[in-house]
């Protein structure tokens, strides 16, 4: 009797010891999170048309000509916070040297750490199908005999292509409000000679979705105050264009604020963009073929022709940006 007591009470013991471990496995399985798929490729693509490109402040489709744009942009996520893209990018464009289009290419690293999102990289800006424009037709000192002429006497070289390294920060405080801090350097800014050099700062304002009810309409306001520093250009611009040293160009500050209207993909942002640029210093800068008169006389732009490239101007723009794991799913 003795022996079947104790083996009865052996069998208890190892059916008591099974069944905690399967308790304390089951609560275990249901305390371990879930496993989420990763995916980390995805492609970003958009397009865009508006009234004006404007570039730091400064147009880039002389004036309310219009322009059209669109970028392609495969990303990899290293993590859920760690992106690595590249991107070409292109433009309609309305430059002195008639070039044909603006066609960018850039590279870089999206890193996040909570609440700030940091962005490095590469932008390569291109101007291909430029043209030498001289002052006037000279034989040759500046662009190859039968080049086109300025009667305005600005002069602008046959390619304006340049590359620039940046670094962005945007601090999202929680659902409405973010700030954010950009800066640009050149070596040699749009081909000009001279070092350029851009620092501005961002604010973004998003409205409660409840504003618009269930319409599925958001809205925002935002803007940019910005600086931009520029070096000395090559004998190419200089008062006596080929001959001599260059001219220092006039560092500016820009601006710009708008209100936006969002819809699925779609963006209505409505802006105001201005300059301190003189119109004379603007002139200077731009080779603006448009430029006329006399009166805007600067240290150098001596000739008086005044740009109205840099002034103030509003833009209307409508875009589309999509992503493929988000928006083609």
């Amino acid at each position: 009797m003795k022996k079947i007591m104790i083996t009865v009470a052996a069998m208890l013991a190892v059916g008591v010891s099974s069944a905690s471990a399967a308790d304390m496995a089951a609560k275990m399985y249901k305390k371990a999170p879930p496993i989420v798929a990763f995916d980390p490729w995805d492609i970003a693509f958009g397009s865009a048309i508006m009234s004006n490109y404007v570039f730091r402040g400064v147009t880039q489709s002389n004036g309310q000509k219009g322009s059209v744009a669109a970028y392609f942009e495969p990303r990899y996520n290293i993590t859920k916070d760690v992106q690595l893209y590249a991107g070409v990018a292109g433009e309609s464009i309305s430059f002195a040297n008639r070039a044909a289009m603006e066609l960018d290419g850039y590279f870089g690293i999206r890193p996040t750490f909570g609440a700030a999102a940091f962005d490095f990289g590469f932008w390569y800006y291109g101007y291909p199908g430029g043209q030498c424009i001289d002052t006037v037709q000279n034989g040759g000192v500046l662009c190859p005999v039968g080049s086109s002429a300025l009667a305005n006497g600005n002069v602008a070289k046959k390619d304006a292509s340049f590359f620039e390294g940046y670094a962005k920060l945007n601090y999202t405080f929680n659902d409405y409000f973010s700030l954010g801090g950009n800066a640009y350097y050149s070596p040699n800014f749009l081909n000009l000679g001279a070092e350029g050099t851009y620092a501005s700062v961002t604010g973004k304002v998003i409205a409660p979705s409840t504003w618009f009810g269930t319409s599925g309409i958001g809205s925002y306001v935002s803007g940019e105050f910005g600086r931009q520093w520029l070096g000395t250009s090559d004998s190419f611009y200089s008062l006596t264009p080929g001959v001599g040293p260059g001219i220092k160009y006039a560092d500016y500050n820009t601006w710009n604020i708008g209100i936006g209207f969002t819809y699925k993909v779609f963006t209505l942002d409505l802006r105001y963009s201005d300059t301190n640029l003189s119109k004379g210093d603007c002139n200077a800068f731009t080779s603006d073929f448009t430029a006329s008169g006399t009166s805007d006389r600067t240290a150098i732009n001596p000739g008086g022709a005044g740009s109205s490239w840099c002034g103030a101007t509003g833009i209307v723009k409508l875009s589309a940006d999509l992503t493929a794991m988000t928006n083609l799913k």
